[in-house]
């Protein structure tokens, strides 16, 4: 790691009489030109849609005096002096070139949220990775809920940051979930302490490379106060460590499944333990809580929960507030969650596994599958997935868009396993997808709904589809 203070500003900024441009409606832009004007700026929005909902929504922001420019997201509005983009605008977007030559800076939401931090904001313990962010800290939560702390799980979930940072509700410290896309825009984002899970290539068609995604995801160590956590099996996160420029004294903390070296999490004999935030590191270790404690004790949520507790220790919480959160965690709905048991058939449903890395992390977490996989593929390939899944497959029945190019590595990779390719991109196709799947599973095999792939083909997101996997489920057992 580098070291030595980091002097980026990110001092407060004074909005008023300020020509403020919002690149985006949504989600996080409408919030942000209303936070802006709030403050005196002089907002315009700009956004590449015109819809009846873009005129809807720009409908409510002129209304309070903020000028609105739907179907031209390109050009620069004259006098800008600042840009706030929503995260779904890539760099490579016209209207940021426009301004890299004009000289004007580009914040996204979190940086924003940030900069408006009042004097005494509660410290940051931020996540990101390719998989795993959401369940992390809300794990991260509970833990420190459990510690007493007054806090709450914000950024890609829960509260908005604005709202954590501007509402009337104070906090000790912020669980924070990060996206690369966030990451990118946030040029003077420096937190307390901050973990990165994993890299696998995501999102490469709005980063432009493989590259500039993982330096990105990297930014969230740069200014770190008291540690970098980083994943012992992701030699690429211990490098984004090595990389970054924290403050004097931040500390790179590992976590593994094995068992831990100094400075370290891992796991002994079914134990979580500690030898990072310990008296003497080098001989003593600290029992944080046992692997049943985890919901569900998978590998990959095994290393959230990791993750989560180096972050918690970091802030000082106790160990016995590391196993009570855990304990009182329970995760969102369609991440490895348990359906029902049929016939000695167990059905678990992780249509959150929307890419290779999440689906390769599901597999691994059961001996025999009969696999339900297929979606939009988003770019992806899928021999590294089933050459390192295949001795788990029992069978695999693929549905929806790009199902050929899960069938033509399973050809490659597994050609003794069995396959079934359903022709049908129709939300129906999942109760057949599900009674072909109880037709080839044997007792103690589980059914598992790790799609590998996007949802839109054929569902609204992975909640419906999840949705409808547990349905089919429920008609086999009626």
């Amino acid at each position: 790691m580098g070291s030595g203070k980091v002097t980026t500003d990110s001092a407060p900024f004074d909005f008023r009489g300020k020509h403020v441009t919002v690149a985006g409606l949504g989600v996080s832009g409408i919030p942000a030109a209303k936070v802006l004007h709030a403050r005196g700026a002089i907002v315009t929005v700009v956004n590449d849609g015109d819809d009846a909902r873009a005129r809807e929504q720009a409908e409510g922001l002129e209304a309070l005096g903020i000028t609105v420019r739907l179907g031209d997201g390109a050009t620069l509005p004259e006098g800008t002096e600042l840009i706030v983009t929503t995260p779904g605008w890539g760099p490579a977007k016209p209207l940021f070139q426009a301004a890299a030559e004009a000289g004007v800076p580009v914040w996204g939401d979190v940086e924003l949220a940030w900069r408006l931090r009042g004097p005494d904001a509660a410290p940051w313990l931020a996540v990101t990775g390719t998989n795993g962010k959401t369940t992390t800290v809300q794990m991260l939560a509970a833990i420190l809920k459990a510690a007493g702390l007054r806090t709450a799980a914000v950024g890609n979930i829960g509260v908005s940051l604005l709202d954590a940072v501007l509402g009337e509700e104070t906090y000790d410290v912020l669980a924070v979930e990060l996206s690369s896309y966030q990451l990118h825009w946030a040029p003077s984002l420096r937190v307390h302490s901050a973990a990165v899970l994993n890299l696998a290539p995501d999102h490469l068609d709005w980063h432009g490379s493989m590259a500039a995604y993982a330096a990105d995801k990297g930014h969230i160590y740069d200014g770190n106060q008291i540690a970098c956590v980083y994943n012992v099996a992701d030699q690429a996160t211990e490098d984004l460590v090595r990389e970054a420029d924290v403050e004097e004294g931040c500390r790179a903390i590992g976590f593994t499944l094995g068992t831990p070296g100094p400075s370290q999490l891992g796991v002994v004999d079914g134990i979580l333990v500690d030898r990072a935030f310990v008296e003497n590191r080098q001989k003593n270790a600290q029992e944080l809580a046992e692997v049943s404690d985890v919901r569900p004790p998978a590998p990959h949520n095994i290393a959230n929960a990791l993750a989560a507790a180096a972050l918690a220790r970091a802030f000082g919480v106790p160990a016995q507030a590391v196993r009570d959160g855990l304990r009182s965690f329970r995760p969102d709905a369609h991440r490895i969650e348990h359906v029902a048991d049929l016939d000695g058939v167990s059905y678990v449903d992780d249509s959150k596994a929307t890419n290779t890395h999440a689906a390769q992390a599901s597999l691994a977490s059961y001996e025999s599958i009969v696999w339900i996989a297929g979606g939009l593929a988003k770019g992806a390939t899928f021999d590294e997935l089933v050459t390192a899944s295949a001795k788990h497959l029992r069978a695999v029945v693929l549905i929806g868009a790009d199902r050929a190019l899960i069938r033509e590595a399973l050809a490659r990779h597994a050609p003794e396993v069995p396959v079934v390719d359903l022709d049908r991109t129709d939300t129906g196709a999942m109760l057949q997808a599900v009674t072909e799947a109880r037709r080839l599973a044997v007792a103690g095999d589980t059914v598992l709904l790790a799609p590998a792939c996007a949802s839109m083909d054929m569902f609204t997101n992975y909640n419906q589809r999840g949705d409808a996997f547990a349905t089919a489920v429920g008609e086999l057992r009626a």
